[in-house]
């Protein structure tokens, strides 16, 4: 059992290192740009001061998230893409720079192209404005905006001319010096460097290998929207989504599982029925439905009030330790039953039907052919391998201990992990959604790390040592 268990323990680390790699790569692709949200700028800065001051913040803040570095190990490309475009700073920038690149064949001339226009940006910030030359300084940045995503070349040529007619006298010589560029990128094409394959080799010292070394000495990255570790964020939630999961779970199988055996046991009887068609009822229900309604009807307002209404006044922290204790237990009554009636249900009908497949094998006939009772029978023969199917669920229930409800801890307003990853996902925080995701995955390892444990438990058969 021991040598199974470290090889499970072994095999979760290629898993993990896939997981991981997933969870990075999509993080990376998601759509905004990270610098930008946390440093909440909109638009385009009106004085030349301000724009570099701006870039400036952009640079310094990139620098500290960690993404001017390469994105992985290696990258597997063609040749017309250097080893260097990751330090471009703007993403928009770098896809622009590598279709051309891609199209023209040679980096050099592209480069000059980019930085001949970066030039005439700030030639055109630097002008002072006047109330004769807004309107044209307002025009001159948005031509030169468009050319920052444009690749064709019949469009970059028109916008060119464009430009052209907006420019200032101080500024021709830039102008002509983004024209020369442009058209020595487009007269010495390049073809055939895409063709040939080229792989860079970047070292450890890139975004992977510092997010997936960070993850697991508990740095978590910065919530893009608190500006706050996404570590202190996480366990202010989880503080609160922990508890009551593992509370729910608890329950659950506790209240199911003798349920399930009762039902099997009296099948046909009215009590039996009763318990079924109630757990059905509950099991068909949505659980924002019934939260809703508990909250309409048990908390306050037009009707009962036994329950403090959701959002309500926090629990004073000098308030006596006994108080403390049955005022949360009071308040999360209705939370706990929303979370725990529906896998209660599954439950008690997985195992009222294991139960019942079960009591009709040979072995359990024979059981009762020797005489014995048939409460012993359900107990020690019928109950173990129902318990199979059960243990089973466990892998599958065990991440929501951390993942929460967002439904139910919404409804009642419940500042944990559910709530915490849903408004993470409105607010495009993806440090704290990539983390809750990392953490759910390693949980559905250890719960079926632990089903497999159980079912050896359970069923002294199962063996996982190799038999000679």
């Amino acid at each position: 059992m021991l040598r199974y268990l470290l090889r499970r323990i072994f095999l979760f680390i290629p898993t993990l290192i896939a997981i991981s790699l997933l969870t990075f790569f999509i993080s990376i692709n998601a759509p905004g740009d990270p610098v930008e949200i946390m440093l909440n700028r909109m638009g385009n800065e009106s004085q030349h001061a301000q724009k570099l001051a701006a870039e400036n913040d952009y640079s310094e803040l990139r620098h500290k998230l960690g993404f001017d570095l390469p994105i992985f190990y290696f990258s597997f490309t063609d040749a017309t893409v250097p080893d260097t475009l990751y330090k471009i700073p703007k993403k928009e920038h770098r896809e622009t720079l590598k279709r051309l690149s891609n199209e023209y064949g040679n980096w050099g001339n592209v480069s000059e192209y980019y930085f001949a226009l970066r030039k005439i940006e700030n030639a055109v910030f630097s002008i002072e404005k006047n109330k004769y030359n807004t309107f044209r300084i307002s025009e001159a940045k948005t031509v030169v905006n468009e050319l920052y995503g444009m690749q064709d070349e019949d469009k970059i040529k028109n916008t060119l001319v464009k430009l052209s007619n907006q420019i200032f006298d101080t500024l021709e010589n830039s102008r002509r010096q983004l024209n020369d560029a442009f058209n020595k990128m487009c007269s010495e094409k390049n073809s055939y460097s895409k063709y040939i394959p080229v792989i860079h080799w970047y070292g450890f010292n890139n975004q992977y290998h510092h997010w997936l070394i960070n993850f697991f000495t508990g740095d978590f990255g910065i919530s893009y929207q608190d500006k706050l570790p996404v570590k202190s964020v996480l366990y202010n939630a989880l503080g609160k989504t922990l508890g009551i999961s593992l509370l729910s779970i608890l329950l659950a199988y506790l209240i199911a599982i003798p349920l399930g055996v009762y039902s099997a046991v009296k099948k046909g009887t009215r009590k039996e029925k009763t318990i079924t068609t109630t757990l059905f009822v509950l099991y068909s229900l949505p659980n924002f439905w019934i939260a809703t309604m508990l909250v309409v009807f048990l908390c306050g307002g037009d009707y009962l009030s036994w329950f403090p209404a959701p959002g309500g006044a926090p629990i004073p922290n000098d308030a006596p330790l006994w108080y403390k204790f049955s005022e949360g237990a009071y308040r999360l009554l209705l939370p706990l039953f929303c979370w725990t009636y529906g896998s209660l249900a599954f439950i008690s009908r997985q195992m009222r039907g294991g139960i019942l497949a079960s009591i009709t094998q040979d072995y359990i006939q024979t059981a009762r052919a020797k005489g014995l009772d048939e409460k012993q029978i359900i107990r020690k023969h019928a109950l173990k391998n129902s318990l199979l199917p059960v243990i089973t669920l466990f892998a599958s229930i065990f991440p929501l201990a951390i993942s929460g409800s967002f439904v139910i801890e919404t409804i009642f307003n419940i500042p944990g992990m559910g709530k915490l990853s849903l408004d993470a996902l409105y607010a495009r925080d993806y440090p704290i959604i990539f983390t809750v995701m990392m953490f759910t995955a390693i949980l559905t390892m250890l719960g079926n790390l632990v089903a497999d444990i159980l079912y050896a438990f359970v069923d002294p058969r199962i063996s996982y040592t190799k038999k000679t």
